[in-house]
């Protein structure tokens, strides 16, 4: 992933709405205003954004915005793929492959918030061979490993 200071962060928005778009358009979905803002306000940042954070964004530009509204947006974006929950934080970013199915791991900064997102088809196949090696069925795997990112380690 390019570094947030690196790369030209209107673009990016924008090309994550674009394929949000595509992909509400093949599954027959809806991308309503509210969740197409949601959206907008997690691609905003590269970091992780809590619920209440993105309650209290769109309660500046409609002060009646209450949280049910920000849950039904974060399902629905979570549903299609276009967001992850990162658990470790309670929070959600953004999907940086939304158009194909993918197990993905996260590198979170504990410095400076930024999550980079990964995908290690060989990480996700060693940990499903080991739960079924345990008898175990997995039904959803999220690796999160929590650090200091490149930035913050050079500073």
């Amino acid at each position: 992933m390019t570094s947030p200071q690196h790369h030209d962060h209107e673009a990016c928005v924008a090309s994550a709405l674009a394929a949000a778009e595509r992909i509400c358009t093949l599954k027959k979905a809806r991308l309503t205003p509210n969740r197409r803002r949601v959206l907008e306000l997690i691609w905003g940042s590269h970091d992780v954004v809590g619920a209440y954070d993105l309650l209290a964004a769109l309660q500046k530009e409609d002060p009646a915005a209450k949280p049910p509204t920000v849950y039904r947006a974060l399902e629905f974006l979570l549903d299609l793929g276009l967001i992850h929950r990162i658990e470790s934080a309670n929070g959600f970013t953004r999907c940086e492959a939304p158009e194909g199915a993918h197990v993905c791991q996260f590198l979170i900064c504990d410095e400076c918030g930024l999550v980079e997102e990964l995908h290690s088809s060989k990480l996700a196949s060693a940990l499903e061979a080991q739960a079924e090696d345990a008898g175990f069925e997995p039904t959803f795997q999220t690796v999160e490993v929590r650090g200091r990112c490149r930035g913050c380690v050079s500073a």
